[in-house]
């Protein structure tokens, strides 16, 4: 906020906080419920689960974001929306891939949006045996702001 301005601004880390806590949301109800306490914020959010082997279904893992993010009005479908999408989601993946690479996992992607920020969460349990590790991958895009939400 600027010279006492009671105007709430949107930051990256809040959008980024939002995606995250989507991804740990271990039911659909309480994943609605998150959503819908999200919505009275004016922020748009979704969460899809995903479990595979880590490196062959990297490309699904970043479609099936997109999918979910258009389908939920958390973006449009144009180059540029879908773009940032697909660049958070893939740079949260990369932050996972040193613990993940040539195992299975099991979990969420989160994505959060308000304004021109964008965050995407991606949190695994990453299958060795019964030794499952924990892996959590955390990315932000920005994109203009065309209905000009405050951000």
């Amino acid at each position: 906020m600027q010279g006492g301005s009671h105007m709430e601004e949107v930051r990256s880390i809040d959008i980024a906080r939002a995606a995250l806590r989507m991804a740990l949301t271990s039911t659909r109800e309480e994943e609605h419920e998150l959503q819908r306490e999200f919505g009275r914020e004016k922020m748009k959010t979704v969460a899809v689960d995903y479990g595979g082997e880590f490196i062959a279904s990297f490309q699904r893992v970043v479609e099936r974001a997109i999918v979910a993010a258009k389908r939920e009005g958390v973006i449009e479908a144009t180059h540029l929306e879908e773009g940032a999408v697909a660049g958070a989601a893939r740079e949260s993946l990369s932050q996972v891939l040193p613990k993940a690479m040539g195992l299975n996992v099991g979990g969420k992607i989160g994505i959060a949006r308000k304004g021109g920020h964008i965050g995407v969460a991606v949190f695994f349990a990453v299958g060795l045996l019964h030794l499952d590790e924990i892996a959590v991958g955390l990315s932000h895009r920005a994109v203009p702001n065309v209905n000009n939400e405050k951000a």
